[in-house]
């Protein structure tokens, strides 16, 4: 390709925009501009939001969805887009309608149509669906919860630095609407699986993850089976948990993402484009 597309780092749940900063620095050594732009209502830093998290109140999926097609309208760009949980359905959305390039979707929270419901995930959801009133406000994780949902892969000690370090109230609307996504002809969280044509997807779990089971994500997979004008993998690492962009094997993830977009031409350094499709 002439020119690398920029890439686009959306957070999921929970956690600010600002915990990206080492994917953008080590993007940028491997010749890609990458930026963080957070949610909706979200501000600069961890501090600021905690302080005042009311902007992101009801802020949904369709929201979060727009917020970024019309950041990448005003900046004139296709990017490559990455996404955690959260941030992967909505990598998912804006790929499906031909929004970016490419996209990668690690852990991310399930789109209509999976029917698979682990306990896990029931348990890591109830700090917001357990109380119907959390729809329309920001909810915070305790760090106890937090160890549960993304950490349960980490020492007690890691978990506890990065709830301090980077966790921030997230709106509630999210979680209610995939919770209700089956129940809904035109749920926020519907991704058109099977005939988008669009670019490249690398779909991705962490075996241990409790907040998006890997059987959650295979099953996502799955729904992409009877596209065949799109390439959609999937790559699951063993032993990681919903932490696993922000703790101390974050690198290990991002080197497989490198990797993957190498393969689809993507980099100043990579080969000539495949299309091996799933």
């Amino acid at each position: 390709m002439s020119e690398t597309p920029p890439v686009v780092l959306i957070h999921g749940l929970w956690i600010h925009a600002s915990a990206w900063a080492p994917w953008i620095d080590l993007l940028a050594a491997r010749g890609f501009t990458a930026t963080a732009p957070g949610w909706p209502g979200e501000a600069a830093t961890v501090a600021e939001t905690r302080a005042d998290p009311d902007p992101q109140n009801d802020v949904g999926i369709t929201a979060i969805c727009e917020h970024y097609a019309e950041l990448f309208a005003s900046e004139g760009i296709k990017p490559i887009v990455i996404g955690h949980s959260f941030g992967g359905l909505i990598a998912q959305e804006l790929l499906a309608h031909d929004l970016a390039v490419a996209a990668v979707a690690i852990d991310p929270a399930p789109i209509r149509g999976v029917k698979a419901l682990p306990f896990s995930q029931l348990k890591s959801g109830l700090p917001v669906l357990g109380n119907p009133g959390n729809k329309k406000r920001t909810v915070a994780l305790t760090a106890k919860e937090f160890k549960y949902s993304f950490g349960n892969a980490l020492s007690q000690e890691e978990s506890d630095a990065l709830w301090e370090a980077v966790t921030i109230p997230g709106p509630g609307r999210p979680l209610f609407e995939d919770a209700a996504a089956n129940f809904s002809r035109h749920s926020p969280a519907q991704v058109d699986t099977h005939t988008a044509v669009r670019g490249p997807l690398l779909l991705t779990s962490g075996s241990v993850d409790h907040t998006v089971p890997a059987k959650v994500t295979r099953e996502v997979f799955a729904l992409y089976s009877d596209n065949e004008a799109s390439s959609t993998e999937y790559h699951e690492f063993e032993g990681k948990g919903h932490s696993l962009t922000i703790d101390a094997g974050w690198s290990e993830v991002a080197e497989v993402v490198l990797d993957w977009l190498a393969t689809k031409g993507f980099g100043a350094t990579a080969p000539a484009a495949t299309d091996a499709a799933s």
